[in-house]
């Protein structure tokens, strides 16, 4: 059900209906005795997609509110905390929520209480001339009030004059100030967090300040990890720590050779347990798409193979859990992040002073050359781990110029990303079929019985598998030569040499 209950308003605080008198000449505001108090949870994902899109949803006694910008509120009976957007029943949320990321779930962001109070604003004679709504949310030390007026016929003139005094009292930050308001100390999730540079600070700054910045991104997702909220706690986890691994490997002399064989070692070790989950994962999130690949009369071997999978995830799940509620893996992150705060504990190398933006533009020109040397030796009958081998090169060229993009023009930069991501897309689609080909196999063998025989089904049905993703492999292996064409246009040839290479000399 879609309500409008008339012109909208935020207020920091409760609503103050005695500063609303001060500045309603003639008029004055009074309550129905009657309220409720019920209590609430503010729903959204990690990346609080809803914040930043301006919306409110919170749930309360088995229904959720969606509240826009406008103050247009949504409702439907169905509880949301823990479910994906697209599970729940159908209904005006969910059709509401269609453009929310369909991989995160829905969670508790906030909680408290909601006090729903009607008012009424009066002329001298008692007569009421605009009527009104407040939701006052409650939690912790912190309090917001959304209120709503509502014009009645005839009573323009005190409508007009009840907004003018509301827009005085409304805090001015939209629904942003709810947030604000009932979390005043919570920082907003971002997997990618910008990272100030400056052209000629020393390169070492630079590294230490983007792996403390990733070992923070790290930590913030421990929690639904081990929670098992959703599956991207997991994946950008991993990618803030593939991040960190590819400034160890990528800045060359930053720090000392002991240091960096070190830290390498370090960061592996903290990845070795995820990987096998993530996989799993991966497998889980595209059941429908494998069910859809192969014929009905091998479904049975399928859901044999997924059943399998699910139990094997919730051990890995459980193996990793343990492994991050340590107190050993507690003390190994703080011990981590205490390496990279100022003063820093790493020994420098020969590149540690080098300005940052020479030392950016060496780094991703060098790597470029390799990219193009690579993928246009690339044809038909290119063996696979060559092209492999192109998908690491890329995600090491995009990771580089993402850590200094701070440092060059956007425009230019968005203008070489594009088509290097399309690529790095086409590439990655060519590895899983690759992977999931080899994980399948090897799942098989795994299975088999000591006579080395396995279940007919289970067997026919990784066997219709392997031979639909070798197609799909070979269909995204033309791909990849077409997209790099575009990647290697003159246009960008011209505009990565004006951007990282004469920008150098």
């Amino acid at each position: 059900m879609t309500q409008a209950y008339g012109d909208f308003y935020v207020v920091s605080g409760a609503f103050d209906a005695a500063a609303l008198d001060q500045q309603l000449a003639g008029m004055s505001i009074r309550f129905d005795p009657s309220k409720t108090s019920r209590r609430f949870s503010l729903l959204d994902c990690h990346d609080q997609s809803l914040r930043t899109s301006g919306v409110l949803l919170f749930e309360m006694t088995g229904s959720l509110r969606l509240v826009s910008a406008d103050g247009q509120v949504q409702t439907q009976r169905t509880k949301g905390k823990g479910l994906f957007a697209q599970d729940l029943p159908k209904g005006p949320i969910r059709t509401a929520l269609r453009g929310f990321p369909p991989l995160r779930a829905l969670m508790q962001t906030g909680a408290g209480t909601c006090e729903e109070r009607v008012f009424a604003v009066l002329d001298d004679l008692q007569k009421t001339q605009v009527r009104g709504r407040a939701l006052i949310l409650s939690a912790g030390d912190g309090q917001v009030s959304l209120v709503w007026v509502q014009r009645l016929r005839g009573y323009d003139r005190a409508f007009d004059a009840v907004c003018a005094a509301m827009g005085q009292l409304g805090s001015g930050g939209g629904l942003g100030a709810v947030f604000d308001g009932l979390s005043p100390h919570a920082q907003p999730y971002q997997a990618k967090p910008d990272i100030d540079l400056d052209r000629a600070e020393p390169s070492i700054q630079v590294a230490t300040d983007i792996i403390r910045t990733y070992l923070a991104v790290a930590r913030q997702n421990e929690a639904g990890v081990i929670a098992d909220i959703d599956t991207e706690f997991l994946h950008d986890y991993r990618v803030a720590l593939r991040r960190i691994r590819s400034v160890l490997s990528l800045f060359k002399g930053v720090f000392s050779d002991t240091d960096t064989a070190e830290l390498k070692q370090v960061f592996s070790d903290l990845m070795a347990p995820t990987g096998r989950l993530r996989d799993l994962d991966v497998y889980l999130l595209e059941k429908d798409m494998y069910f859809s690949l192969i014929p009905e009369n091998l479904h049975v071997g399928l859901r044999a193979m997924f059943d399998r999978f699910e139990a094997e995830r919730k051990q890995q799940l459980a193996r990793l859990t343990r492994k991050l509620r340590s107190k050993a893996y507690h003390a190994s992150m703080t011990e981590l992040n205490a390496r990279f705060k100022p003063p820093g504990h790493i020994q420098p190398g020969a590149n540690a002073d080098r300005p940052a933006f020479d030392y950016a533009c060496a780094l991703i020109w060098k790597r470029y050359r390799k990219v193009c040397k690579l993928a246009r030796s690339i044809d038909e009958e290119t063996p696979d781990q060559i092209v492999h081998d192109l998908r690491i090169d890329c995600k090491k060229l995009r990771y580089l110029m993402e850590f200094f993009a701070p440092l060059f023009d956007d425009t230019d930069f968005k203008t070489i990303i594009k088509p290097l991501k399309k690529l790095q897309d086409n590439l990655g689609r060519f590895n899983d079929c690759s992977v999931q080909q080899d994980s399948l196999l090897a799942f098989v063998k795994d299975q088999s019985t000591a006579q080395d025989q396995v279940s007919a089904h289970l067997g026919l049905a990784a066997g219709g598998l392997v031979a639909v993703l070798d197609q799909r492999q070979r269909a995204e292996r033309g791909r990849v030569i077409a997209n790099f064409q575009h990647f290697d246009s003159p246009k960008i040839r011209t505009l990565v040499r004006r951007m990282f290479h004469q920008s150098k000399e």
